[in-house]
């Protein structure tokens, strides 16, 4: 249950009479909300291994996505982060798509990605993603209207598929992430999956030897690394409840975000619960955090200058009440009026382009 599943339980509520397809289910992993409808899974989600290490199918998700029949269906929305837009949707149908990102690991994370891989792997690789971006592009011209997540994500939209895109920020949890009591040893608090592009070695890196302390929250692939590289003043908290992170931010001084994201719930958590932000100036960071009122940005993505920012947060007053207000407006509410705005919109140009031909 992350952000994507977040998003498909507000679609859900918006359209609960909807049925959901998609190329592998783990009825584990979540909720009572999303088993409740009806739910196809591709042919992927039949070969062994698919719930666990269903990316190394990624070759064959364009086929399978091809093969869904959608016949019977006037409204299909696409939840994009991979390939999920790729769907043929029958003549008469509308068809939307929320982007949440047009797939990195084929744009501007190829050359990490390739370069991470064995000799086989990077032909392999190649060979893959250059059909998969010539896929790729191809279907999103099919798709009647695109959503972005964040006006980082519509620039990349217009950059690798040419296309226009309105942006409905996703949704945050407000019940859950509220203001509470402050904590009594203050601290600084990052969030994130322990993985590259989240440049959690940045923030190690900005913090250890200040006597600072720094409290990081998830865990990953590069959990054991970044464990040797950091300090005595830094603490890995790993996996925690929504209600344990809840109370971290509630207890922190500010939220550490150093890397470059799409959006980024993260921070409008941690502001809903009346938390400061210090971000790298980049990405979805700049739809959700206002420089001096609800946190500071730091300009390079490195350690001298997330610490100069740090110091220089130090120095700035923050008004609570300021900060979770802002964080009001990316509320489920807000999300799904957003959504159905988007969509009315798009039916009324799509009956507009039907009765001009």
């Amino acid at each position: 249950m992350r952000g994507g599943e977040r998003v498909l339980e507000q679609i859900l509520q918006c359209y609960p009479e909807a049925d959901i397809f998609t190329h592998v289910l783990d009825p584990a992993r979540v909720s009572d909300q999303i088993l409740s409808h009806k739910i196809t899974e591709s042919f992927v989600g039949r070969f062994p291994g698919a719930k666990k290490h269903y990316q190394k199918y990624l070759g064959l998700m364009p086929r399978a996505l091809e093969e869904l029949d959608l016949t019977d269906y006037d409204l299909i929305i696409s939840s994009e982060s991979g390939p999920a837009k790729g769907v043929l949707a029958p003549p008469h149908a509308l068809h939307v798509c929320y982007c949440h990102t047009p797939m990195r690991y084929i744009y501007d994370h190829y050359p990490k990605y390739r370069a991470s891989l064995g000799p086989i792997g990077r032909r392999y690789f190649s060979q893959l993603t250059h059909r998969l971006r010539q896929w790729d592009f191809a279907s999103a011209a099919r798709v009647d209207s695109i959503i972005a997540n964040s006006s980082f994500t519509a620039s990349r939209i217009r950059r690798y598929w040419g296309r226009t895109a309105q942006v409905v920020h996703p949704p945050v949890d407000l019940e859950l992430y509220s203001p509470g009591p402050a904590g009594a040893e203050p601290y600084y608090l990052a969030v994130s999956e322990l993985v590259g592009y989240k440049r959690m070695d940045l923030a190690i890196d900005a913090f250890r030897g200040t006597g600072k302390r720094l409290v990081i929250v998830g865990d990953g692939e590069q959990r054991a690394a970044l464990m040797r590289r950091s300090s005595d003043e830094i603490e890995f908290r790993g996996r925690v409840s929504n209600g344990e992170l809840r109370d971290l931010y509630r207890g922190a001084k500010a939220l550490i975000f150093p890397g470059e994201e799409d959006f980024g719930i993260v921070p409008v958590e941690a502001m809903a619960c009346g938390l400061p932000v210090i971000a790298y100036g980049s990405g979805g960071a700049l739809d959700t955090v206002r420089d001096g009122q609800t946190g500071t940005f730091f300009a390079e993505a490195d350690p001298v200058s997330l610490r100069g920012a740090v110091e220089k947060f130090e120095t700035m007053h923050f008004d609570r009440d300021v900060i979770v207000r802002h964080a009001q407006g990316f509320s489920n509410e807000a999300f799904r009026s957003g959504l159905l705005i988007a969509i009315d919109e798009a039916a009324n140009r799509q009956s507009l382009r039907s009765a001009a031909e």
